[in-house]
């Protein structure tokens, strides 16, 4: 099934969100929760799946979503069709600051390997899988969830990521070291794997993971220099503890809580 052919715009900075424009009949599918805004004449429907393996049957469509509750997300997905007669947008938010990164999969050999949180949209007609890593231990010691995401198809897809976006192409035999977190996503032919960082005394004290992520070209990679689980652990590590007060004039939560509280 080839990909319907959308259109797309790219509004904002650090916090961004993709226009997609329809033409009558036209799709694209998304993650719940993923929607900003829609005009008139766009329908929702949620589909069991990712929506483009219509013609492969209902032992093929749960086998396919039961990959996806693998990673962590959901059975359904959300299809967004333009049944107007004329053209018709609908956008997508990103979920935390950082870039949304257009690929066109017919421009990169047809499949893209992503984090499994970054996807954010795509044209109907794109599958929405997952790719197990050849190694058992992979899965399990990947550091942040290194079960990874699979773009099939032919079509544009969305991901969003953390931060900076650096895109790097790798030359045949070139071997890169990413953190596990850090990587956003890579072409086909990159192979990956874990590998131990091997000192405890760095890993345990040096601020970094105990695994990093080995990609080995040829191909290209895409890496976020900031993760949200790096952004979120920065968070809960700045609140203050449960039941007690921040205080301090650098404190902005401290000044938050107490006019939420009615002090003075």
């Amino acid at each position: 099934m080839n990909a319907h052919e959308i259109d797309y715009k790219l509004y904002g900075d650090d916090m961004q969100f993709v226009e997609i424009e329809l033409d009558p009949q036209e799709s694209v599918i998304a993650e719940a929760g993923g929607m900003m805004m829609m005009e008139d004449g766009i329908t929702m429907e949620t589909v069991f799946g990712d929506g483009s393996d219509s013609g492969k049957g209902f032992f093929n469509k749960l086998v396919g979503a039961g990959k996806r509750l693998l990673t962590g997300e959901s059975l359904f997905m959300t299809v967004f069709t333009n049944n107007s007669a004329e053209k018709r947008r609908v956008s997508f938010a990103a979920p935390y600051p950082g870039k949304i990164i257009p690929m066109d999969l017919s421009e990169l050999g047809g499949k893209v390997i992503c984090q499994k949180d970054s996807f954010l949209c795509a044209a109907k007609g794109v599958s929405v899988g997952i790719d197990f890593q050849r190694k058992l231990g992979t899965g399990f010691f990947g550091g942040e969830g290194f079960i990874m995401q699979k773009l099939e198809g032919d079509g544009l897809a969305f991901l969003h990521a953390g931060g900076t976006i650096y895109q790097r192409k790798l030359e045949p035999g070139e071997k890169l070291r990413i953190d596990t977190g850090c990587l956003v996503a890579m072409t086909k032919d990159v192979d990956y794997d874990i590998e131990y960082v091997g000192k405890i005394k760095t890993a345990f004290f040096g601020g970094e993971g105990l695994f990093f992520a080995t990609l080995t070209g040829p191909g290209t990679v895409w890496v976020q220099s900031l993760p949200f689980s790096r952004l979120a652990d920065r968070i809960i590590a700045a609140a203050p503890s449960t039941g007690s007060r921040s205080v301090g004039e650098g404190s902005i939560l401290g000044s938050i809580g107490d006019w939420l509280d009615g002090d003075d």
